[in-house]
C-alpha cells in the first residue's frame, strides 16, 4: 500500500457499506488498495451486478471527466481500503505520483473512446443497425476481432437496449427476428452470434447511406 498517499487520501469501508449510490451527484473517484467492490445498477426494480473490482482497480472516475449523476452504485463486498480523490486533490495526485497518474490517464482515455464508440451507435437512425453495432462494439475488445466470424456475448436483451439507446421491446423484436432467421441464438444470460459478417455489412451499409444524405 502507498503509505504516504493512504495517510492523506485513504478511506476504509466495511462489508456491505455503500460507497456511493446510482443517480447521486459525483465529484470524486477511488483506487482500491485492498478488498473488493461491487458495481451494480437497478434494472426493472432489481439490482444487477455489473462488475466486481479488486486491488488496483479504479471506479467512479467519470466524475472527473463529466458532471453527471452516478451511473451505478458502488458497494463494499468485504473490508475495503481505497485512495479517495476529487477534483481538488487530483492535481496533487498527478504531480506527486506520475506512475499512478499515467494509469489514470490510460483509464480516462479508454473511457473517452468508449463514450465516442457509444455515440457512433446512437447516431445510427435504424434500430436494427444500432443493435448490430452494439454486437460489433462488444466484440472489438477481442484480439483480431475483424477476423472473428462467431461470438458469444455474456449479455442480456436489456443490456443491448441500454447500449443501443432503444426501448427494450424494440430490441427484443429485432433479436427475435434474427433468431428466427438463424443469425443469433438467444439464452437468458448470453447471445450467440453465428455470423458477425452479416452485422458488419448491415452497419457499414447504414453508415455509408447516412454519409451520402
Amino acid at each position: 500500500m502507498m503509505t504516504g498517499l493512504f495517510e492523506k487520501f485513504g478511506k476504509e469501508f466495511q462489508p456491505n457499506q455503500i460507497i456511493f449510490c446510482e443517480f447521486e451527484p459525483g465529484n470524486d473517484f477511488y483506487l482500491i488498495q485492498s478488498g473488493r467492490v461491487k458495481i451494480s445498477k437497478i434494472v426493472k426494480d432489481k439490482e444487477k451486478t455489473m462488475d466486481i473490482l479488486g486491488p488496483g482497480d479504479i471506479f467512479g472516475e467519470m466524475a472527473i471527466l463529466e458532471e453527471q449523476p452516478r451511473s451505478a452504485s458502488a458497494i463494499a463486498v468485504d473490508h475495503v481500503s481505497v485512495l479517495h480523490f476529487n477534483r481538488e486533490n487530483f492535481v496533487t495526485l498527478m504531480t506527486a505520483q506520475p506512475q499512478l497518474a499515467y494509469k489514470l490517464l490510460v483509464v480516462f482515455t479508454k473511457r473517452i473512446y468508449d463514450a465516442k464508440r457509444r455515440l457512433m451507435i446512437l447516431l445510427l437512425d435504424d434500430a436494427q443497425a444500432k443493435v448490430a453495432d452494439v454486437f460489433l462494439m462488444l466484440t472489438e475488445k477481442e484480439p483480431n476481432h475483424e477476423q472473428l466470424k462467431e461470438a458469444v456475448l455474456n449479455i442480456t436483451v436489456d443490456d443491448v437496449a441500454h447500449w443501443a439507446g432503444e426501448p427494450v421491446e424494440n430490441v427484443q423484436d429485432v433479436i427475435n427476428h434474427w433468431v428466427k432467421v438463424g443469425k443469433l441464438e438467444l439464452y437468458p444470460d448470453k447471445i450467440v452470434i453465428l455470423n458477425l459478417n452479416d452485422f458488419r455489412r448491415l452497419v457499414n451499409t447504414k453508415r455509408k447511406g447516412q454519409r451520402q444524405l
